[in-house]
């Protein structure tokens, strides 16, 4: 059982990725970015689901087949596994109320997330529609969990909003560790504002008309709540939706900058918007004003610091 800890930030993980030999062929598929780099942030809960359901390494490949409706997991041996996978993932979602997000394997039959190599049962064909039976009983009973493929946290963008979304949901966590509250709830999402304004707008206004009376029902406004700002989260911050933000916080320094640091500021943030410029630019010259003309509200504002600098996640968005 994994309990959610609030000084540990916890993430399940295909063991594969993690340099364990429990591929089907004796191998491994480690991670660089989650060994080496996302480490030394957060506690992994590694998991195999093959040598879990007793298939052992070396062992015969699996194939998803699909046909009349149905997709099948079956070993090059013909046996039909497909029931100790879902039945071993909702065994391990029931345990995993405290994680914050999930790496899965890419393309594996058994833990991919998408695209997984689908093949016709008349032996004739196949297509990349599958998702991993292991990783669908994941995904679809804990709906909140931030899931993501190793290979596409290759994106620098795809993988700054994995981090994002495990972060934001570990603090939700801690929230409901230390005991929801209306009070609580507002000061939350007030905290979230400007990075849910930078992925999806019509979400911000959204959630802000969701909670501006709490009179009524709210333990179900806060259950609709996190839903809404999970889902907003997991869409791509555009450089336009950043650059909104951007001109937001920049207002907020008007009155305090010279004339020279406003035009500096906002030529910095053209510039990321142009595309010269990464997001940390303008982000940095922003933290540097705020040490300088200290204001409550922004110091709270998570999309200052959404996650550890040292992953250097915004060097390349």
């Amino acid at each position: 059982m994994y309990k959610f800890d609030p000084h540990i930030i916890r993430i399940g993980i295909s063991g594969c990725l993690t340099g364990q030999k429990v591929r089907f062929d004796g191998g491994h598929k480690r991670s660089d970015f989650c060994t080496e780099q996302l480490a030394e942030f957060v506690e992994f809960a590694p998991v195999c689901p093959e040598m879990a359901i007793g298939l052992g390494t070396p062992r015969p490949s699996i194939r998803l087949i699909g046909g009349e409706g149905q997709v099948i997991a079956q070993t090059a041996k013909g046996e039909d596994v497909t029931s100790a996978l879902r039945d071993y993932g909702r065994t391990m979602a029931a345990r995993f109320e405290g994680l914050s997000g999930y790496v899965l394997c890419a393309k594996s039959p058994s833990c991919g997330m998408e695209r997984v190599r689908v093949y016709h049962q008349s032996g004739q064909g196949n297509a990349k529609e599958g998702v991993g039976i292991y990783a669908a009983e994941i995904m679809k009973a804990l709906p909140l969990l931030p899931c993501e493929e190793d290979g596409r946290l290759n994106d620098p963008v795809l993988r700054e909003n994995f981090v994002n979304r495990v972060y934001a949901l570990h603090d939700w966590q801690c929230l409901l560790f230390r005991g929801l509250t209306p009070s609580r709830l507002i000061a939350f999402h007030s905290r979230y504002k400007y990075l849910l304004m930078a992925h999806h707008t019509d979400s911000y206004q959204e959630l802000g008309r969701l909670l501006a009376d709490l009179s009524e029902n709210p333990e179900e406004k806060a259950e609709q709540y996190i839903h809404g700002l999970m889902n907003a989260l997991r869409m791509r911050a555009s450089r336009k939706g950043h650059t909104n933000v951007l001109q937001h916080l920049q207002g907020y320094f008007k009155r305090q900058l010279s004339s020279r640091q406003r035009q500096e500021l906002a030529r910095t943030i053209h510039q990321y918007r142009e595309g010269i410029l990464p997001l940390l630019a303008p982000i940095t010259l922003l933290r540097h004003y705020l040490e300088e003309h200290p204001n409550d509200y922004l110091r709270q504002q998570v999309y200052l610091n959404p996650h550890p600098e040292a992953l250097r996640l915004r060097y390349g968005i």
